[in-house]
This record gives structure tokens, sequence and C-alpha cells, in this order.
């Protein structure tokens, strides 16, 4: 019989598509009120060159960028994030579209774990109408990507950047496992 133990916390990130015209500085401001310092942030990139899933709703030409926070989370914190993070994209919607989406995960150890609202056969349901899917694990010393994992999360400049997050997310975990005795 295996024995339940508490897993290890989780760095939170989010990846930030915005419209052209909005102040993606407000939310960024409102994602540090909830989850704190962001340590990290990616280079953005044309979202709309991946895909134009968002169009019709946030308009043409897309930004994206990535970004992880200092502080760690649990994991089965996911789905609140998602919830939480959903009601910001409202906050900053305009009659009744998106000028912004706001999509957290965390990275661990192995995986970068994504939550969404849309279910599928390789998500699980963890609650309140949020499922979630590893989109990337941690193989040969870098992140990979698997059959359903995003264009854009199959980029080197997204690999490079949650490669990056996962070894500063491991150092914070040593700290945390292996306080100094004094």
């Amino acid at each position: 019989m295996g024995v339940p133990k508490k897993p290890s916390p989780a760095n939170l990130i989010c990846a930030i598509t915005y419209s052209e015209g909005f102040n993606v500085e407000e939310a960024l401001f409102a994602l540090k009120e909830c989850y704190g310092d962001i340590e990290l942030k990616s280079l953005e990139y044309s979202f709309s060159s991946y895909t134009d899933y968002y169009e019709d709703e946030m308009g043409p030409n897309l930004t994206k960028f990535f970004i992880s926070f200092r502080d760690l989370i649990q994991k089965e914190e996911i789905a609140k994030i998602k919830l939480e993070t959903n009601e910001i994209e409202e906050e900053f919607s305009e009659a009744g579209k998106r000028r912004v989406n706001i999509d957290p995960g965390y990275v661990a150890e192995a995986q970068l774990v994504l939550p969404t609202t849309k279910g599928y056969a390789h998500r699980i349901y963890l609650r309140d109408g949020i499922f979630a899917e590893v989109t990337l694990i941690y193989r040969e010393n870098t992140f990979q990507p698997l059959e359903w994992t995003y264009p854009d999360y199959r980029s080197s400049l997204a690999i490079d950047f949650f490669n990056q997050v996962r070894k500063r997310y491991l150092k914070k975990l040593r700290i945390v496992r292996c306080p100094q005795k004094y």
C-alpha cells in the first residue's frame, strides 16, 4: 500500500496574450497583487503568427509573453488560480470581449502543467469545471513537447524560458528543504 504524502510546491507561471492598444501593465499589476512579485519575464512575440484562435474575440496582431512568480504555490491551488485569472480577464473586458488572456500554469521538477476549462482525452478533471494537462515534460536536460503541446509552447523561446524557471525553482526547493542551521 502506498502512503500518501504532500507533493513539493510548484512555480506559478502565466502566459499573457493581449490586444493591440491594451495597457498590459494593468494586468501585470493585478497579477502581482494576487500572486506576488514577478521573477522572470520572457521576450514578447507575435502570437498571431502561431494561430488566429482568439482573433474574433481579441482582434488581430496579438502579442504574448510568459512570466513566472517568485513565490511557490501548492499544486492543488492551480484550479483556483485559473478561476481567479478568468475573473481578472473579465475585469479588463470591453463589451463582452477580452483584451487580455491570462493562462496560468506551473513548472515542477518533471513537467509544465496548464489548467483549462476545456476537457479532452489527455486532460484530467480537477474541480469547479477546471481540467489540467501536462504540456511539457522534462527529459534529457530540457523540456520536451508532447503531441498536444500548443505550437508556441514548442518554440525555443518558450522552452528556454521554462528551463530557466525550472532552474530557479529547483534552487528555491533546496532552500525550502534544507534551511541553514545556526
